[in-house]
């Protein structure tokens, strides 16, 4: 693609509601550059997103800004949030939001980025070094989805044992965090985060959750101590109710139960694919004892749009982990652009009406990606045919001047 002139109408639009976070003018053209590159550039390091500028200052300083420039990024993501309340299909749903918590490792090629270190990825089946993010993400009754916020983990090593925090402790600092902000929703997240400290502290909160239970973890079931995956055996096929979702259908059993060391009793929901299996496909539990079937599931189907969706786009399209800045700070305000990118263009998605820039309607991250690419790439030929008529600029000159060629 031809060298950039001009931010996309996305971006444009982004520096009016999000340029008073910074201080100076050159801030906010770095803030401009960077979540345009994050959209368009093929390489969404640093020196790749400098380097996709016809007019830019030396990579040095959109790498100062990253890293050691005065801005708040706290205050940016708190802006991300209040501008998302906005709009009806982003804005927070007292009753039928959702917040998925999940962590989500993020590849790096250097091993002297600061909190990097090797993790198994289950995934993959193989070590990596990474980033560990524990991520809390919202999911509105429209569909529509983003980040709150986010803790990085570090390894006891990286800090010594006495600042240490495990993945629990960094979940149950969302939490708070979400309960400190007010922001309305049920918990929901997967089996590694369903322990007793973590359901003790949301039912403390006053929250409501649903969690995905190991099969062979131990709950308490007409007065004997048994592993969950225990209690599928003795439910007769008839005695499995049938509860479609769309044009699946499954098949539950559920019923009070309690969990050693959880303070509270829960409710067991146990889900075969056919009524007659022998084996259930997932147990679940909640809280909050008097919700029916469907409207537990309905949470915990979230956990996947909330979590996955967010990790596939984020580093496919948005670059979350191709930033090599060695700095935790540079890497954290690096996750809070991504988030803001991120939700500027979930903010474009399933419009009622096509926006001009975009000529389609978006569905999808990677369509919003492509369209913004679109839009940026009309502004640069528009540049040169202004340069062709006013100026009287030959062909050669103008494909020197958008980088296509290496002389004029």
């Amino acid at each position: 693609m031809p060298a950039i002139v001009q931010f996309p109408t996305v971006v444009q639009e982004a520096l009016k509601a999000y340029g008073d976070v910074f201080s100076n003018q050159p801030e906010r053209h770095h803030l401009g550059e960077y979540l345009t590159g994050l959209m368009v550039a093929p390489r969404k390091s640093v020196r790749g997103i400098n380097q996709e500028f016809v007019q830019t200052t030396d990579q040095s300083c959109l790498n100062r800004w990253l890293v050691v420039a005065e801005w708040d990024s706290a205050a940016l993501n708190a802006r991300r949030l209040q501008q998302l309340q906005k709009d009806p299909t982003t804005r927070y749903s007292p009753s039928r939001g959702v917040i998925a918590i999940d962590n989500v490792l993020i590849d790096h090629e250097g091993k002297t980025i600061e909190d990097v270190g090797w993790f198994w990825d289950h995934a993959e089946e193989r070590h990596k070094i990474a980033h560990d993010y524990i991520i809390a993400n919202y999911v509105c009754p429209s569909g529509k989805h983003y980040p709150l916020e986010f803790r990085r983990f570090q390894k006891k090593e990286q800090v010594g044992p006495e600042q240490f925090k495990d993945h629990n402790q960094l979940v149950r600092e969302l939490v708070d965090w979400v309960c400190e902000q007010r922001i309305p929703g049920d918990f929901t997240f997967d089996s590694y985060f369903t322990n007793a400290d973590n359901l003790n502290h949301l039912q403390a909160q006053g929250r409501a959750y649903v969690g995905d239970l190991k099969f062979n973890r131990k709950v308490v079931y007409r007065g004997q101590e048994v592993k969950a995956e225990a209690i599928a055996p003795q439910i007769p096929a008839a005695g499995r109710a049938e509860v479609r979702l769309g044009e699946k259908s499954q098949y539950y059993f559920t019923g009070v139960v309690r969990i050693p060391k959880v303070g509270h009793p829960v409710r067991l929901v146990i889900l075969w694919k056919k009524q007659e299996d022998t084996r259930p496909v997932k147990i679940l539990v909640s809280n909050r004892t008097y919700w029916e079937i469907n409207r537990a599931l309905r949470v915990y189907r979230h956990r996947w749009t909330g979590t996955e969706t967010f990790h596939r786009d984020g580093k496919q399209h948005l670059g979350m982990g191709k930033c090599q800045v060695r700095k935790g700070q540079g890497q954290t305000r690096h996750m809070y652009l991504v988030f803001l990118a991120y939700s500027l263009l979930m903010g474009q998605l399933q419009r009622c009406h096509v926006q001009d820039w975009a000529l389609a309607r978006l569905t999808t991250i990677g369509e919003a990606c492509r369209a913004v690419t679109k839009d940026t790439l009309a502004k640069t030929l528009a540049w040169a045919i202004d340069r062709v008529i006013k100026e009287g600029w030959s062909t050669p000159q103008i494909c020197h001047a958008l980088r296509l060629t290496a002389q004029p």
